[in-house]
């Protein structure tokens, strides 16, 4: 099920065209995301350090600056991005936002 414009669907989405409209830094690595599908969901980003063009995200200043620029996840001012079809497969169900 996915809600897209406040009308609740039953099948699934097809993700071929999802888009990150905005993004929240949680903590170090960790950030809400929200889709173009009306999804939020917790992106982890600790299994992307272990390929080199990633390494950069374990500087948390580098991480914290993170931007969407047309659907995409950017960071290091566009030199490194990741595909929203990516961050959607690998990130987990988010419920609901905990008062902190």
């Amino acid at each position: 099920m996915y809600v897209l414009n406040d009308v609740a669907y039953a099948n699934s989405y097809n993700i071929d065209n999802i888009k990150v409209k905005e993004i929240k830094i949680i903590v170090e690595l960790c950030m809400l995301v929200t889709f173009s599908n009306g999804e939020k969901k917790i992106f982890d980003a600790q299994e992307l350090l272990k390929y080199p063009v990633y390494e950069k995200l374990s500087d948390y200043n580098i991480f914290k600056n993170a931007y969407v620029e047309h659907g995409t996840i950017i960071w290091d001012n566009g030199n490194i991005d990741i595909s929203p079809e990516t961050v959607y497969k690998i990130s987990f169900t988010y419920e609901q936002e905990i008062a902190m």
